[in-house]
C-alpha cells in the first residue's frame, strides 16, 4: 500500500471517528467534549532514486533524532565521487606546475650552453689582448686587431644570450591567463566533488526528529523513485486533538486556552493548550433558522497536549475534553 492510499485511510478513520462523536454526543461525559487524537506524520523521503539497500528500523519502534533511518544503494554515487576527487587533483597539480619553474633536467643544457659561451669569451678576450701587443710591436697588421675584438664581442653576446634563456627558464611557466584558467578549473572540479558529495548523502537518510516508526512503505531490495516517502515518523510534538465544542460553549473556549483530556486507559488527565478555533461551523442541520437547530452547530477546535504526555496518545483514540479549571 502506498503513501497515498494509508493518507486516504488515514483521512477516513478521521472523519469515521468523528461522525461516532459527533453521533455519540449525548453520551459524553457531563461538561465535557468529545474529539480523537490525530498525528500529523513526517514522510520520510531520499532526494534521489534507488534500490533500498539497508532498512534500519522497524515499524511500531521509537527511533531519536539522528539515528539511520534507510540507505539506498551508493554505487554510482561513489564512483563519481572518486573521479570528481582525481579531476581536482589534476587540476591542483597543474597549478602547482605552472607556478614553478622547469626541473633540473629541463635547465642543464643551458647551464651547459652558458658554461661554452663563457669559456669562448675568455679565449676571445685573451686574443684580442695578444693581438693588441702584437699590433704595438708591428708584428701583426690592424686587420688582425680588429678580428679579435669582433670575436670578442660575438662571444660577449653568446653569454649574454645564454643568461637571458637561463633566466626565462627559471621563471614560472604559466602566465596569469593559463593560472587564472587552472584556478577555475580547480574550481569547478571542488564544486562538482561537492555536488556528488551531497548526493551521497542523501543515499543515507537520518532521522530528523525523535518519534514513533508509524509505517513503512518500502522493504529492502524494492527500488524506490526520488521523493516518494520510505517511512513515516510520528514525533510527540505532532500530536493534536480535535474536538467538537457547541455554539454556546464557544465564547469559553480561544486560542492559548488550556484543557484537560480524558481517555479510556489513559490514566491521570493530560493537559493540553487550544491551538486553533474553526470559525465556520463544521456541522449544519437540514433546518438552518430555526432557534433549535442552532444549538446542533458544532465547531472544531485543535489542541496540543504537554510534550511529555503526548506519547500517551494514539492517533484515532476518542478522547473527552474540558476546560481546566
Amino acid at each position: 500500500m502506498n503513501a497515498s492510499l494509508r493518507t486516504a485511510k488515514s483521512i477516513r478513520l478521521s472523519l469515521y471517528v468523528a461522525l461516532i462523536a459527533l453521533a455519540g454526543c449525548d453520551q459524553a461525559a457531563p461538561g465535557a467534549w468529545q474529539g480523537y487524537v490525530e498525528g500529523e506524520y513526517v514522510n520520510v523521503a531520499a532526494a534521489s532514486s534507488g534500490q533500498l539497500l539497508a532498512l534500519h528500523v522497524r515499524r511500531g519502534e521509537q527511533t531519536v533524532a539522528g539515528r539511520p533511518l534507510f540507505a539506498l544503494e551508493q554505487e554510482s554515487e561513489r564512483a563519481a565521487r572518486e573521479e570528481a576527487r582525481q579531476r581536482l587533483n589534476a587540476a591542483l597539480a597543474r597549478i602547482e606546475n605552472l607556478r614553478g619553474g622547469r626541473r633540473p633536467p629541463e635547465l642543464d643544457p643551458a647551464r651547459a650552453q652558458l658554461l661554452q659561451a663563457r669559456s669562448a669569451y675568455e679565449l676571445s678576450s685573451l686574443q684580442r689582448a695578444q693581438a693588441e701587443k702584437l699590433f704595438q710591436s708591428k708584428f701583426v697588421a690592424q686587420a688582425r686587431v680588429d678580428e679579435a675584438r669582433a670575436a670578442q664581442a660575438r662571444d660577449a653576446a653568446r653569454v649574454q644570450e645564454a643568461e637571458s634563456q637561463i633566466r626565462a627558464l627559471e621563471l614560472p611557466l604559466g602566465r596569469n591567463p593559463e593560472l587564472q584558467a587552472a584556478r577555475a578549473e580547480a574550481d569547478a572540479a571542488r564544486a562538482a566533488l561537492a555536488q556528488v558529495e551531497w548526493r551521497l548523502l542523501q543515499k543515507s537518510v537520518m532521522a530528523p526528529a525523535s518519534g514513533l516508526v508509524h509505517d513503512t512503505y518500502f522493504s529492502e531490495g524494492e527500488w524506490v523513485p526520488a521523493g516518494r516517502p520510505v517511512l513515516a515518523l510520528l514525533p510527540p510534538g505532532k500530536i493534536k486533538l480535535r474536538f467538537y465544542v457547541p455554539e454556546k460553549a464557544l465564547s469559553a473556549i480561544s486560542t492559548g486556552r488550556k484543557v484537560t483530556i480524558a481517555c479510556d486507559g489513559c490514566g491521570a488527565p493530560i493537559g493540553a493548550t487550544v491551538s486553533y478555533v474553526s470559525n465556520q461551523a463544521e456541522y449544519t442541520p437540514p433546518v438552518l433558522y430555526s432557534k433549535d437547530a442552532r444549538a446542533r452547530l458544532v465547531f472544531l477546535v485543535e489542541a496540543r497536549p504537554n510534550a511529555a504526555d503526548a506519547v500517551r496518545l494514539h492517533p484515532g483514540q476518542p478522547v473527552d475534553v474540558r476546560p481546566a479549571e
